[in-house]
């Protein structure tokens, strides 16, 4: 899994590419966004468009990614989930949990309104 960084009106996109699996790459992950919020940068959107495959690891990433955020005092969205990373939210229920967007510009625009 690789991790890119990169900013968009306010708020963080983190695009993920690759197998999400946890491991190592949860760490380095959970890092990235410590570390953004050291910065004062809250908002924060993960795109999925380029993730292949998602294990229970790599969604347990997600949940930590999110509570991080959240006890943080940030937010943590989801954008261009895959019909199989969606269903899988689904199955899981999480996608009660995660606010999922069609689109990063979607995502973004929902830190707007929110504020």
């Amino acid at each position: 899994m690789k991790i890119k960084l990169s900013e968009k009106y306010g708020a963080v996109v983190v695009e993920l590419k690759g197998n999400v699996m946890g491991g190592p790459e949860a760490q380095e992950f959970s890092d990235t966004l410590r570390g953004l919020l050291d910065d004062n940068k809250k908002n924060v959107v993960i795109d999925l468009k380029d993730v292949k495959f998602m294990n229970s690891s790599g969604l347990g990433m997600l949940i930590s990614g999110f509570t991080t955020m959240k006890n943080g005092g940030g937010a943590f969205k989801l954008a261009n989930a895959t019909e199989k990373i969606e269903s899988l939210l689904v199955i899981t229920k999480l996608i009660t949990i995660f606010e999922n967007f069609e689109s990063v510009d979607a995502a973004v625009e929902s830190f707007k309104v929110s504020e």
